[in-house]
Order: C-alpha cells, then structure tokens, then sequence
C-alpha cells in the first residue's frame, strides 16, 4: 500500500510496546510531516542512546558512565539498597523523596516458565555487594513488583539473604489500598495485603 520507506517506518515503529498498526501508521505520518531537522534529531537521539548508554557496574541502572548518578551521589546512604526489577522502576521510588539509599536493578524476575533462572538476574552481584564487608549493608528493600514473578523473586532473595547475611534488615515493600480508594472496590487479595499490612496509630 506504501512506498517501502514508508512501510519500513511502520513496521518498525510497530515493534515498540504499546504500538499497535494504526497507531504506528500515524506515527510515521508525524514524521514524514515533521521538519528535517525534528527528523534527524529523533534519529540522532535514539543512536546515541544506543550508543552511550550502559548499566552501571554497581547497581545495573542505566548510566552513561561507568557508574550511575546515584552511586556517584556520596549524600545517598550506600548502607541502604532498594532492590528493583527494572531500571525504569527506579524512577518512581525517586519521585517519593522517601528513600535516599542505592539501588540494585535485576533486570528482570524469576519465572521458570519463561526460561528466567537466578543465574539470567543480577542475584549474584546483589549478594556480593550484601556480603562486602568494604561496604556494609544494613538493609535491603525488596522493591519487585507486586506480581506472581515478583513476589517469587522477592522470597528467593530473602531466602538467601537470611543464611547469607544474617545481620542484614530485609524488609518488602507494602501493599494494599490506594489512598483514595473505595473499600467496595478492592480485590480480595488486595484487602487481605492491605489487612496483613496493618499499622499501629
């Protein structure tokens, strides 16, 4: 139907999550209607990033340098580490302005059934970095997401941790209601975290 530079462009913006065809189509027309310049730019910032983008050899955030700007950061507390699935869940937790410790990216979670073992994850290295004495950890946040992978992978985690490292706080991240949130709308298992969360006023 199209010229293939234009069929190319579809197919291709088409690959990216969230892009179904029709989306992927206007997407290309936007770029065949924008400037040059706009074009050139789009394509000149996702080389670079391709390019000069890596993880960290600390935490295996993204970073375009050797180490992220967190573990550069020496006001961040580096006994304190914030465990995550994805870089790209780091950035929530940053906009709370609650935690001011380090982190520590999986790159994904435990899922058998997928093929993804504790030797495809950055497991080893968090236990490295838990047990180095140049560095004492007193605890770790198991930040994973609130899933069936995620909770496996949390539990794996402080499993290993407890003979491990003993002397280390592990603790999960809780889950329940959404504040402003309606008890008639909750799941069962929602309300049930949110009950087993309870806190003292």
């Amino acid at each position: 139907m199209y010229a293939p530079p234009i069929q190319r462009l579809i197919t291709e913006l088409g690959k990216l999550p969230g892009i179904g065809a029709r989306t992927a189509q206007r997407l290309a027309f936007h770029i065949l209607r924008a400037s040059a310049e706009d074009a050139v730019s789009l394509a000149d910032s996702i080389r670079e990033v391709k390019e000069r983008i890596g993880l960290c050899e600390v935490c295996f955030n993204l970073a375009d340098a050797p180490r992220c700007r967190i573990c550069e950061d020496t006001r961040r507390d580096a006994s304190l580490i914030c465990v995550v699935e994805e870089a790209g869940d780091v950035i929530p937790v940053e906009r709370t302005h609650e935690f001011r410790g380090r982190y520590h990216v999986l790159g994904g979670a435990l899922s058998p059934i997928d093929g993804v073992d504790p030797d495809d994850l950055k497991i080893a290295e968090l236990y490295r970095r838990v047990t180095d004495p140049a560095q004492p950890v007193a605890e770790v946040v198991l930040a994973t997401n609130p899933t069936t992978t995620g909770e496996a992978t949390a539990l794996h985690i402080a499993d290993a941790l407890r003979s491990r490292a003993p002397e280390v706080v592990v603790t999960r991240l809780a889950s329940g209601l959404p504040v402003g949130g309606d008890l008639e709308y909750a799941d069962e298992v929602t309300l049930g975290k949110a009950f087993a969360g309870r806190r003292r006023l």
